[in-house]
């Protein structure tokens, strides 16, 4: 695994912006129904932690599930972040940074909601719905 990197970056109007710890080079995408409807298409993200944003009065978030969260700038409407809430983890969208040499697609989610009309060519990890409920979703109560 690669060492941490700081990215930074803003969304389309520049009323946010952020200075991210990205845990490593790779990116994931995610075909779930979800991110699809939120992005137009697959959502391609770098996991972050240490998430620091200027101009936070312009986000606003929006609960997409009982445990996550999405957050979008309320000014031009860019889609900034994929949240659980009980983490500190930040997927953040990975066409708002500055600086995107050196990172490669090492995941795809949700492969199994993947429309067919597209296919990625590149090789990665893939992960269908059941594996990642049975990874990441909180026990049940």
């Amino acid at each position: 695994m690669t060492s941490k990197r700081t990215l930074t970056g803003k969304c389309l109007c520049g009323a946010v912006s952020m200075a991210v710890t990205a845990n490593g080079d790779e990116v994931g995408t995610c075909h779930c129904d979800m991110c699809r409807r939120w992005c137009s298409g697959p959502f391609f993200e770098v996991t972050c932690e240490d998430v620091t944003f200027e101009g936070e009065d312009n986000i606003t978030k929006y609960r997409s599930s009982e445990w996550a969260e999405r957050g979008f700038c309320n000014k031009c409407g860019t889609n900034l972040f994929y949240h659980i809430i009980d983490s500190e983890q930040f997927q953040v969208s990975i066409g708002l940074m500055d600086d995107q040499s050196d990172l490669h697609l090492s995941l795809q989610v949700f492969i199994d909601s993947k429309p067919s009309f597209y296919a990625l060519a590149n090789q990665t990890e893939t992960m269908t719905a059941a594996e990642i409920f049975a990874k990441y979703a909180p026990p049940p109560d």
